[in-house]
């Protein structure tokens, strides 16, 4: 073989690598991190407390987490103690093309004895606690040189300023509501108090300029003894951190599927692993079929006409996988829905959502460690927190 066929060859080959570089790249799930303050902003103290440790504390924890997950990329707006410009923070999401963004902070009140945890979502919302908890974030913004010519006359102190700017929130407010709603599903579990009534709507600036699904958390209040020192100790923050993580890997795999032998690995042991089919040597007389497409689509299991149902889901799959299967670890009545190219492996039947609860904790206890409960309502998908607004209605009479 020529000098120049071989050269051809070696090009041939480094482009066939890039392109598998950069496939390889894109199938990740991006998620950007966001800690809430820095630097000179030190954001509330409270008893040596201090916000923008902990806030740091608490993403690098779930960044470790979710650098350690399979096809998920995670970028940070700050790593360090340093200032970062709110509208920077969105930015650095922007630029990467995240598909969320999560800010992490720490609540403070004058009332010591306040507590609990609250997720925020992009919204103009009139709530005045709201306005309140958007215009303490947003006061930020007075730290940065020129802000009044950066931010479009902006007022900090008056966020219903921003209802007249140019907001890109409603294409993402589904998702970023279902996002925020695993969060405190994660915090919930465990024992953590939801401030009000569920995922909360306000105008942060750092939200507004995130063009993807977006939450603010609190995390609890640092100016409330109890609560701060669990925020201020390395247990507490661990378990905020993996209810954090948890809740941005359920969501990924409801939205983006999940890839099928990470999960079976969870879920069952080394040696009991069925070897993976090798998907690239096709047999040229069986047709490779793409899966069904039907977002409505239900299984019989499913009781169309029982009203409202909550199920766990498992997985998700671009594999038709027998429901049958050991990969399900004993659970039974498996159903399956195929959703945006994915089959969907769903675990319980239940009008009960204290039995949902137990359905899901089970799940869990056999490996499905990224399970989380879905609700169908006369046989349509519903997000959870809808489905739990109208069953506390329904079981307040």
């Amino acid at each position: 073989m020529s000098f120049s066929s071989n050269s051809k060859l070696l090009v041939s080959f480094i482009l066939l690598l890039n392109s598998v570089i950069v496939f390889s790249q894109s199938s990740n799930f991006k998620v950007t991190l966001d800690a809430g303050h820095g630097a000179h902003d030190f954001g509330a103290v409270y008893e040596g407390r201090i916000e923008k440790n902990i806030a740091l504390a608490v993403v690098l924890k779930v960044g470790k987490i979710l650098e350690a997950t399979p096809n998920i990329e995670v970028n940070y707006t700050r790593k360090t103690d340093v200032f970062i410009d709110l509208i920077e923070r969105a930015n650095i999401a922007n630029r990467v093309n995240a598909n969320i963004f999560v800010s992490i902070h720490c609540n403070a009140n004058k009332n010591t004895l306040a507590d609990g945890t609250e997720t925020y979502v992009m919204g103009l919302s009139k709530v005045s606690s709201n306005l309140e908890a958007a215009k303490k974030e947003n006061s930020v913004i007075t730290l940065e040189k020129d802000y009044k010519q950066k931010y479009e006359g902006f007022d900090p102190n008056s966020p219903e300023t921003m209802i007249g700017m140019t907001l890109m929130q409603e294409e993402y407010l589904d998702n970023s509501i279902s996002l925020a709603s695993k969060v405190q599903d994660a915090f919930e579990s465990l024992g953590k108090k939801i401030r009000g009534e569920g995922v909360k709507q306000a105008p942060f600036m750092v939200l507004h300029k995130a063009y993807m699904p977006r939450v603010l958390i609190e995390m609890g209040f640092i100016s409330n003894t109890i609560e701060g020192n669990i925020l201020n100790s390395e247990e507490g923050q661990n378990q905020i951190a993996k209810a954090i993580s948890d809740a941005i890997i359920s969501y990924k795999a409801e939205y983006f599927g999940t890839n099928e032998i990470e999960i079976i690995q969870e879920a069952l042991p080394q040696d009991k692993i069925e070897k993976p089919v090798n998907e690239n040597l096709q047999t040229p007389s069986v047709p490779v079929q793409e899966p069904r497409v039907d977002s409505q689509a239900v299984l019989p299991s499913v009781n169309v006409n029982a009203g409202l149902v909550f199920k766990v889901q498992l997985l998700a799959s671009l594999t038709n996988l027998d429901t049958n299967s050991k990969k399900f670890k004993g659970l039974d009545d498996i159903a399956v829905v195929t959703e945006n190219k994915y089959f969907k492996y769903l675990y319980g039947n239940t009008t009960d959502y204290e039995i949902a609860k137990r359905d899901l904790k089970m799940a869990k206890e056999k490996g499905f460690s990224s399970a989380f409960l879905i609700a169908y309502k006369n046989g349509e998908k519903v997000s959870i927190q809808d489905a739990l607004k109208q069953y506390a209605t329904v079981h307040k009479n």
